[in-house]
Order: C-alpha cells, then sequence, then structure tokens
C-alpha cells in the first residue's frame, strides 16, 4: 500500500506542473489587456501605465513571470487584484465560508440522499417507487441550475413571496432572527445544487447496485445464510461504491471552488461569483489563482480515491 501510494504521489507532481504551465499560458496568450481600463482614464498618462505595468511584472517575458508566479504561489503569496487591489488570498479567503456553507451543504445532502435512494432504487426495480423515483431523479438530471434556480424563483418568491430571491450577504448572526433569515435565503440555492448532485449520484449508485446484485459472490452471500441487510452493505454497497468515490472525489473540489451558475442567478457573494466577475474584468491573478486551487484540489482528491480504491479493494493496490 505504501508503494502504490508513493507511486500516485509521484504522478501527481508532474500532473501539477502541467496543469499550471496550461493556466498561465493561455490566460497570458488571451485577448484583453489588463491595463485597458487604465486606458480609459484620461488622468492616467501613457508612462504612468507603463510604470504600473512594469510593477506588475507585465513587461517581461511569459516564462520569467510564469516562474515568478509559481514561485510566488507555492510561498503562499498569490499577488494582488488588478480591480480591487487587494491581495489574492484575502478576497478568496472572504467568499470562502459563503461558498462553504451554500455549496458544501447542498453536496453533503445530495450524498446522503444518493446513496440510501440509489440502494432501495436497486433492490425495487421496476417497481412503481423505482419508476417514479428513476423520473424524477431524470428531471433533475436534465434541467440546468438557472433554469431550475429561476423556476424556483418565480414560484417561490415571485408569486408566493415565501423566500427572497438575492442573497443578503450583509446579514449579520445577532441573534435567532438573523439566523432565520440565513436559513430562508439559504433554501432555494442549496436545494438547487443538492437536487442536480442527488440526481447524478443516484444514477451511478443504483446502476452500480444492479451490476453487482446478480455476481456469483453475493449468489454465495446468500447460499451462507446471511441476512439480506449484511449481503447488501458488508459486500455489495462496499464494491458498488468503488467507482462512486471517483464522482465524490472529482466533486469535492466544487465545494471550494463554488457553483457558478447558482452563485450568480442567486447573487450569492462565492469564490464561483469571484471567477465570473473576474473573467469578466480580465482580473488575471485572481483567475490564475482559483483554476489553479482547483486543479490542486481535483489532483489531491484524485489521490485520496486512489488511496479508497486501495481500502475498498486490496486488489487495486497490489496491482499496480
Amino acid at each position: 500500500m505504501v508503494k502504490y501510494l508513493i507511486r500516485r504521489i509521484l504522478v501527481s507532481i508532474p500532473t501539477l506542473i502541467a496543469i499550471s504551465i496550461v493556466i498561465f499560458t493561455i490566460l497570458a496568450l488571451a485577448p484583453g489587456d489588463p491595463m485597458g481600463e487604465f486606458a480609459l482614464n484620461s488622468g492616467i498618462t501613457a508612462e504612468v501605465r507603463e510604470n504600473i505595468r512594469r510593477s506588475l511584472g507585465l513587461d517581461q517575458p511569459t516564462h520569467i513571470r510564469y516562474i515568478k508566479w509559481v514561485t510566488a504561489f507555492i510561498s503562499g503569496d498569490m499577488g494582488y487584484s488588478f480591480t480591487s487591489r487587494l491581495e489574492v488570498s484575502s478576497l478568496i479567503f472572504q467568499r470562502l465560508p459563503v461558498t462553504l456553507w451554500i455549496v458544501g451543504f447542498a453536496y453533503l445532502l445530495g450524498a446522503l440522499l444518493a446513496v440510501p435512494l440509489g440502494v432501495i432504487s436497486a433492490l425495487k426495480r421496476n417497481s412503481a417507487f423505482d419508476m417514479v423515483l428513476t423520473t424524477l431523479v431524470f428531471f433533475g438530471f436534465s434541467l440546468p441550475t438557472f433554469f431550475t434556480s429561476l423556476l424556483l424563483i418565480i414560484i417561490f418568491s415571485v408569486q408566493l413571496k415565501w423566500l427572497p430571491f438575492i442573497y443578503n450577504d450583509t446579514l449579520q448572526l445577532t441573534d435567532f432572527n438573523s439566523f432565520i433569515e440565513l436559513i430562508k435565503q439559504s433554501i432555494m440555492p442549496i436545494f438547487v445544487l443538492g437536487l442536480w448532485q442527488t440526481a447524478v449520484l443516484m444514477r451511478f449508485v443504483r446502476s452500480e447496485i444492479l451490476e453487482n446484485i446478480h455476481k456469483d459472490y453475493v449468489r454465495t452471500a446468500y447460499a451462507k445464510g446471511l441476512p439480506n441487510y449484511i449481503v447488501i452493505i458488508r459486500h455489495v454497497l462496499r464494491n458498488a461504491l468503488i467507482p462512486v468515490v471517483t464522482l465524490l472525489a472529482l466533486d469535492i473540489p466544487s465545494i471550494f471552488t463554488g457553483a457558478l451558475v447558482t452563485e450568480k442567478v442567486f447573487r450569492i457573494p462565492g469564490i464561483g461569483a469571484l471567477l465570473i466577475d473576474s473573467i469578466n474584468s480580465r482580473d488575471t491573478p485572481v483567475v490564475m489563482s482559483i483554476t489553479f486551487i482547483y486543479g490542486i484540489l481535483i489532483v489531491i482528491f484524485n489521490l485520496i480515491a486512489d488511496i479508497l480504491y486501495g481500502l475498498l479493494d486490496p486488489r487495486v493496490s497490489s496491482t499496480k
């Protein structure tokens, strides 16, 4: 297991280097000038703009800028935002709690619902419960989140006036009433993201349960006289969760980087909204930092998935 883990870590290092090169190169070659906003300001002369460009290191060759950026990033310095003039790390940490609250809770809700519903749906295949649940999952997976968000806003905010449709980021948790307001403004975005997450995960859990439930080792377990719930939990579910682990591992980074569309629809001041605003304003340091953090998280959680593979199925670590 230790050798297997070391091999996976060694593979992850060049992967991160390649990701950083791709991100930096794409943003460096992208059209648009980060100093474009200064060109519209008549009070800033061409000489001043050139001094600003030089102070930001934009006059240096691309490979030099890349080395400086990677070196600074490793030391914890993500640079300064071109638009807000604040440290990029400060901007990210300001938005992170909101993203963790909304996206994280929705992801947890989806994972907790998807596994038991997927198992029950597979065990009751072709029943009325299975058909109704599969239909709901189909709609939840097929409908884009922006459509579901707008539909909930029209029903619960515009028509019924039960819930606020704009997230109030100035709300302070000073008493119980403010906590209730926080819950009310979080219900719709959490439901939208949780519905989609449940639909995606449940489809995988159901299909994997159906694939494993008729295999020889399951029939052997039943022949030994083991109870049905023991066979499902200890044998079927353990093997069925192996491919589901990959999906879970790849989705977890989105908890830290936000839900781009949903955050913009509900005006949630999360990292996803920050990324979109930074792209629109050509705020390269913020875009590079968020995308590279996302890449790092994907590599880390893929590594965690590989470790879980070895724990769920020892054959994985022994054959690699």
